[in-house]
């Protein structure tokens, strides 16, 4: 009997202590009403900040555009005179070539909307039209590029430079890259470099531009018929003329990410703006609902009495 009276006293206590969590539904309305506006205020501060930092970025981007685009219309002299390579020696670059180059060109700062994204999706493609057997080299210029491509071409990319975006674009760093280019004993038949290219605030261009091999412009006729022009001159010349086109694509790209940069910021501060409005209403709704159930609760307490 005493075991059994122990038991029943044990199980008492038990269930005594034993408390199952409440729902949300089953609580009071003034601590629902409480942890909700506490939720929502949370939050309402949330994308108050972020607007701030959307806002703020949006007049930085701004500004680096204004000089970003100052200084494309100079740096556009030196993508005309590698075009006007082609017309005036008359080059024509053969298809398919079986060894390939590709430079890359982007940044290592991102929300910027999908600039970068569309340059890796250029290279990628360039992949799936060339024969399987080819042998494809990438450079690519900024960390953004590289990220995305390592996933499926790691063993493709050759060398990678970052450092890219912080400061505009200077001819030096052009030279930089085209030294190491020439200096990294890649074999190229064929190449070409993709970057985004200007157009006006709204709007840029994934663009694909050849650059012409040592070989191919040592096999011109037209080269040929200058004087004075011999090996060391057309390395001369063949160095100069990488360095100019890849400063020409930086200066484009660079304008395109301040551009595409300010208008997502303005994007962004726009939504933060309409989510702010909306999350102010209902606080509102429910902070007067909190207010209204409390006052029915004194006022049903008092007449009670």
């Amino acid at each position: 009997v005493g075991y059994l009276r122990s038991r029943k006293m044990a199980a008492a206590v038990v269930f005594r202590s034993f408390q199952p969590l409440r729902p949300a539904w089953l609580q009071p309305q003034g601590a629902r009403g409480m942890a909700t506006l506490k939720t929502l205020s949370l939050r309402l501060k949330s994308v108050k900040n972020i607007e701030k930092i959307t806002k703020s970025m949006k007049m930085v981007s701004a500004a680096k555009y204004s000089q970003a685009e100052r200084e494309l219309k100079p740096a556009r002299t030196y993508g005309r005179g590698a075009l006007s390579l082609f017309e005036k020696a008359e080059i024509v670059e053969e298809e398919r070539q079986p060894s390939h180059l590709i430079v890359a060109i982007s940044s290592d700062r991102g929300l910027c909307g999908g600039i970068h994204s569309n340059v890796a999706k250029n290279v990628k493609a360039t992949f799936e039209e060339r024969p399987s057997d080819s042998n494809t080299a990438i450079v690519c210029i900024g960390d953004k590029t590289r990220i995305i491509l390592q996933r499926t071409q790691r063993k493709n990319i050759m060398l990678s430079f970052n450092e890219v975006g912080k400061q505009p674009p200077v001819f030096v760093e052009a030279a930089f890259v085209a030294q190491h280019i020439l200096n990294s004993g890649l074999e190229y038949q064929s190449a070409e470099v993709v970057f985004s290219k200007f157009r006006n605030v709204v709007s840029y261009s994934t663009t694909s531009q050849p650059i012409v091999p040592l070989s191919t412009l040592a096999q011109s006729e037209k080269i040929l018929q200058f004087d004075d022009v011999d090996a060391d001159v057309l390395q001369c010349y063949h160095e100069i003329s990488l360095a100019n086109l890849l400063f020409y694509a930086m200066k484009e790209a660079a304008c395109s990410e301040q551009s595409s940069r300010m208008t997502s910021m303005d994007a962004a501060s726009k939504n933060a703006g309409e989510m702010i409005d909306r999350l102010a209403l209902t606080y509102n709704r429910t902070r007067q609902a909190v207010i209204t159930t409390a006052l029915i609760e004194i006022i049903s307490g008092a007449a009670a009495l």
